[in-house]
């Protein structure tokens, strides 16, 4: 097992790590930028070191400056969290080439799934069902044409080395395609140096259900159920659940074993999510994440399982301690992503926290490193804490939402609180009759 891991990230993911590790017996290096010198995370590590100014591109993102305070503090081990570095395979590469273990995947498999068309074709080969559209990536408008005429319309165009919903457009008819394909390339090559995109099917009223998956480096692959992520704006997620309230249970254990079969074939080692649209009962495979997930506490409820902590024992080595049928889920349990916005338009709300007092009780979890007095900076993501419930049924589980929603006091900014507690008090949000364009919908309303 490691001595020391280097946690190349912030806020609630740096700090969720660095217990991890100290459940573990590991001691935890906290890099940081200038604006986070005051961060619940930094407080705590055992040791820290400052890598550069405010700017992610000269901090969380310089990989320089990573491996040399991975160098100094002796760390064994860097776990990059999500977003920043989490799903460069160059900064894995290089982790690896430095005698440090990379807690993640293996680099050519986040390469492999980074690019979504090599992932789309990839899946499909392995028995992944994919959403019908384009072989590859699209380069002309011509092209384009003739893929959406062979698909039908209406067609999404989404950038290949994309994510988030930026460099994505819909076309609902033939006059429609122009446009959304030069923006979906303009808008993929700001936001990714790279504008090569390709073209899928638009299905309509879908739900977005991901699997979460385990494997290690003997061969050992298990799920861990689903997570119903539909609840989005702009495809950016705003709350999760689990399990979803309108899968079947034979419907996951299907699409479970077809998604472990495809990872144990792949050879891929440590967590990763698997990303569908379900529509009337069918699973099209639209991405997978290589790395641990925002929403991963929703699953750690439900399964009992430690997802940070099983990362690093199959980094260090160590098989998994369970097989599939030893995995028991049970209850509901519902994430809520706290941002510093306004909950109505989602504009970025940084500033000072005057009071701060989560919500507790049985079965109550909340992620975060806010706290009196800590300035949320303006110069990364707004997330700034995750509430997460369980109930033994989901309608427990909504009744403590909705209580724990009201005890939660976050004063000086903004939250998207009030936006949860319209959420849970929504009739088809408690009856589970939304999809991904639901919220959208209800933000007009």
């Amino acid at each position: 097992m490691f001595d020391k891991v280097l946690i190349a990230n912030r806020g609630e993911i740096a700090l969720r790590i660095h217990r991890a590790c100290r459940e573990m017996g590991i001691s935890t290096v906290a890099v940081h930028s200038t604006a986070d010198s005051e961060a619940m995370h930094v407080r705590l590590a055992d040791e820290t070191v400052c890598i550069g100014p405010p700017e992610a591109s000269k901090s969380y993102l310089n990989i320089p400056a990573i491996i040399s305070a991975a160098e100094v503090a002796g760390a064994d081990a860097i776990h990059p969290g999500y977003g920043f570095l989490s799903e460069n395979a160059r900064f894995a590469s290089i982790v690896e080439e430095h005698g440090i273990t990379f807690i993640g995947p293996k680099s050519e498999h986040i390469r492999a799934m980074g690019d979504k068309v090599l992932a789309k074709t990839t899946m499909q080969k392995l028995g992944v069902p994919v959403v019908p559209g384009s072989d590859g990536t699209v380069d002309t408008v011509e092209d384009a044409h003739a893929v959406a005429m062979d698909t039908g319309f209406p067609v999404l165009i989404k950038a290949s080395a994309g994510g988030g919903g930026r460099g994505m457009k819909a076309a609902e008819t033939s006059a429609d395609l122009d446009q959304a394909f030069r923006t979906a390339r303009a808008e993929a090559r700001a936001a990714f140096g790279d504008d090569s995109v390709y073209i899928e099917k638009f299905v309509a009223a879908p739900r977005h259900i991901e699997v979460q998956i385990m494997a290690d480096s003997h061969g050992n692959v298990v799920h861990l159920g689903e997570r119903d992520c539909s609840l989005q704006r702009r495809h950016q997620k705003i709350l999760e659940e689990s399990p979803s309230p309108r899968l079947p249970a034979e419907e996951r254990d299907e699409i479970g074993r077809r998604v472990t079969s495809a990872m144990r074939t792949l050879g891929y080692r440590g967590a990763g999510t698997v990303e569908f649209l379900y529509s009337s009962g069918a699973f099209y495979f639209i991405e997978m994440n290589t790395r641990l997930q925002v929403e991963h506490p929703v699953t750690e409820m439900v399964t009992g399982i430690d997802i940070v902590e099983q990362q690093i024992r199959v980094a260090a080595g160590e098989a998994l301690g369970y097989r599939q049928d030893d995995i028991r889920f049970a209850g509901h349990a519902i994430e809520c992503r706290i941002n510093a916005e306004d909950p109505r338009n989602f504009t970025p709300a940084p500033g000072t926290i005057t009071d701060y007092h989560p919500p507790g009780g049985l079965g109550v979890r909340v992620d975060s490193g806010a706290y009196a007095g800590y300035c949320v900076p303006p110069y990364y993501d707004s997330l700034i804490a995750k509430l997460v419930v369980h109930g033994v049924t989901r309608e427990e589980c909504l009744m403590r939402l909705k209580r724990s929603l009201d005890e939660f006091v976050i004063g000086g900014i903004q939250t998207t609180i009030p936006l949860h507690q319209a959420l849970a008090n929504d009739d088809d949000f408690v009856t589970g009759d939304y999809n991904i364009h639901w919220l959208e919908e209800f933000m007009g309303r």
